[in-house]
């Protein structure tokens, strides 16, 4: 009882938060903010607890036999409550600066806290009716998030949104439909009790429209078209949720469904996650790489982040599948783990993202420059974010994916050759990914922060008010702490690992090392980083003996023989990548333009004006024909409404024959 108090208490504060906001609208001041902030605390602890204990029943309100809500958790559940909580409370915190002085922040208010319930009500459903009325309050309350600017873009962007999320929900719809013909329950637990029974082609028939489903809300590639659209159109604090929690209830609904209800499949469903999170991850970096506007740069990356977590789920699967239990359960460890950092240093980074652009007024890279002088507290935090998601030691992307290689090349003892040879593919692919990334936040950081300001968006630009600060403080400290006590964090969540993969697995307590069975590798970040600060400190000792104290003197910055510098000899995000262009050309399509002024013509040049875009290859040979064809089609339908009531007419008496005909 003191465990569900304390979901009741935050979800008590969430609603009080969002009632607040309408009431109060725009003389709220940050008010329903700290009540959602205190609201996420007490559903941490009620997923921490639910961690540690048995499946609880919360709520059920039954309205008809047929419509009943009922709302159940577990530990996988409580390992997503936790993701939601903790990053909810650092957004919380961060809103209340960033919507002063915002129009109609009493609106945003109460959808923020409206989208944060549903997605608390998504990971607690216990039965299909919840399930799909809480995943489509979830789609609606974020698509009015993303067109909230009211701006073209951000209608084109929504729409794009909600038809995509749409057509997923179109397959969970379907497959919940075919395990309630061949189960006949409509409660998760009685349909996992019976799921064991389903025909082989059933399950895999589940299986694939679970893949697409859930898949388009998680955002994987080919379905992935609405992410980087919607969560740049979104206000920022609404897209560190939408990037760094929203989809992952993507990830969540793939968990519960393939993992956890259909339980161990064939060998192939993994190697197909496995492909699916090699080709989405890889592909998502390749297109960051090349974007200018940060927040499509950011969104880009999301879609690679859950390509990796798909790389650890699939190779956990692939290991189930051949009876390596004990490194399924690592491979599953991988890929929740990364589900988390994905969730901090993601929420982290378009948090201060958010403060560059409330800053500066413009998402463009080319438009910022010189910023970590005007900025520093936002610079640092953006720089602890791109080391995070760079998987650089000893920041919370390195263990994950860490975990994820040793887990991939742990598929070596899997029995199939198939297996053998896709595992080690995706450990490829993680790997390109990952250097990727780090070219990828290397401009990312270097643009808007270093050098000089490049237009008077950079040049008026003020650090964020306090509470922005506090928030993406949080998310900092906890980077830091995540890659540092791998071993804590993995034990808190190891029962939801022990629940989708069916073996008791533990850490060993109070070591913070990570230790992979069958090998001789073990890892502890907390040791490394000691030693590394005492070499470090040594080798400062060593120089000050050795050569004495020494003398700073000041200079100009080399400037190539020019009298001065100026922010147009700077290198640019178009320049910077370039070469990216050039290699990958067949992926990007790139559409160049060069366009020169002359004074006197060959000879004395005027101005140039240069243009490199992209072209999204699935846009190009996917959507883009799909689009055409039903363009096409509803052309030639609309010759049927020609405004005559006598066609109309018409119609009605040949529907009635053709009725009569095959009635009878």
């Amino acid at each position: 009882k003191r465990m569900i108090s304390f979901f009741y208490l935050g979800i008590i504060l969430f609603l009080a938060g969002a009632i607040a906001s309408l009431i109060f609208n725009q003389r709220a001041k940050g008010f329903a903010y700290i009540l959602t902030s205190i609201g996420a605390i007490f559903l941490a602890i009620f997923g921490v607890l639910l961690l540690s204990s048995p499946p609880v029943n919360i709520l059920s309100i039954s309205i008809t036999p047929i419509l009943e809500f009922v709302f159940r958790g577990d530990t996988i559940s409580g390992f997503f409550i936790l993701v939601i909580s903790v990053i909810t409370f650092s957004v919380s915190i961060y809103s209340i600066g960033y919507t002063k002085g915002m129009a109609n922040k009493g609106v945003l208010g109460f959808l923020f806290s409206i989208f944060i319930m549903s997605m608390y009500a998504v990971v607690l459903s216990g039965n299909v009716i919840t399930f799909l009325i809480s995943w489509e309050t979830m789609s609606i309350v974020s698509y009015f998030l993303v067109v909230f600017d009211t701006q073209e873009k951000s209608a084109k962007a929504g729409f794009i949104y909600a038809l995509m999320t749409h057509v997923g929900m179109a397959f969970i719809i379907a497959l919940f439909l075919i395990l309630y013909k061949y189960t006949g329950h409509m409660d998760f637990a009685g349909i996992k009790a019976a799921a064991g029974n389903l025909p082989d082609a059933v399950k895999t028939m589940i299986f694939i429209f679970a893949i697409i489903g859930f898949g388009t809300k998680a955002g994987i590639v080919p379905l992935h078209t609405w992410l980087p659209e919607a969560h740049p159109a979104a206000p920022s604090n609404i897209s560190s949720l939408m990037s760094g929690v929203m989809i992952k209830v993507g990830i969540y609904g793939i968990l519960r469904i393939v993992v956890d209800i259909l339980g161990v499949g064939p060998e192939w469903w993994g190697t197909v996650i496995i492909i699916i999170g090699a080709v989405t991850s890889v592909l998502g970096i390749l297109y960051a790489t090349v974007e200018r506007d940060i927040k499509r740069l950011l969104a880009y990356c999301s879609v690679e982040n859950i390509g990796i977590i798909l790389l650890g789920i699939g190779a956990s699967m692939i290991l189930a599948s051949n009876g390596l239990y004990k490194l399924s359960a690592i491979a599953m460890t991988a890929g929740l783990y990364h589900t988390l950092n994905h969730a901090v240093y993601k929420g982290l980074l378009f948090l201060s993202t958010g403060s560059l652009v409330h800053a500066t007024h413009t998402k463009n890279l080319e438009e910022m420059g010189g910023l970590i002088k005007l900025m520093p507290y936002t610079a640092f935090f953006f720089l602890i974010g791109s080391v995070s998601i760079c998987a650089l030691p000893f920041f919370n992307g390195f263990v994950s994916e860490w975990l994820t290689y040793q887990s991939l090349l742990s598929n070596f003892q899997a029995m199939s050759a198939t297996a053998k040879v896709a595992a080690p593919l995706g450990g490829a692919a993680l790997a390109f990914s990952g250097a990727l990334a780090v070219a990828c936040f290397v401009k990312a950081f270097g643009i808007p922060f270093l050098g000089l300001p490049r237009s008077h968006h950079a040049t008026d630009a003020k650090e964020s008010p306090p509470s922005m600060i506090t928030g993406m403080g949080i998310l900092a400290l906890l980077c830091l702490v995540l890659g540092i006590f791998p071993g804590h964090t993995i034990k808190l969540f190891s029962p939801a690992v022990s629940s989708l993969t069916g073996i008791e697995y533990m850490l060993p307590s109070g070591k913070g090392i990570i230790h992979i069975s069958k090998t001789a590798v073990d890892l502890s970040p907390l040791a490394i980083l000691v030693a590394m600060i005492a070499i470090f400190v040594a080798v400062v000792v060593l120089i000050r003996i050795v050569g004495g104290k020494s003398r700073v003197t000041h200079g100009d910055s080399w400037d190539c023989g020019m009298t001065s510098l100026t922010p147009r000899m700077q290198y640019t995000a178009t320049a910077y990548t370039n070469p990216f262009r050039r290699i990958f050309e067949k992926i990007y399509f790139p559409i160049r333009s060069v366009n020169s002024v002359y004074i006197l013509k060959p000879l004395i040049l005027k101005s140039i004006s240069y243009t490199n875009e992209i072209v999204p290859s699935f846009d190009k040979y996917l959507y883009n024909p799909i689009t055409d064809f039903i363009y096409s089609i509803s052309g030639k339908v609309k010759l049927l409404q020609s405004g005559s009531i006598h066609l109309y007419l018409g119609y009605i008496l040949i529907t009635l024959l053709l009725l009569l005909l095959f009635w009878f």
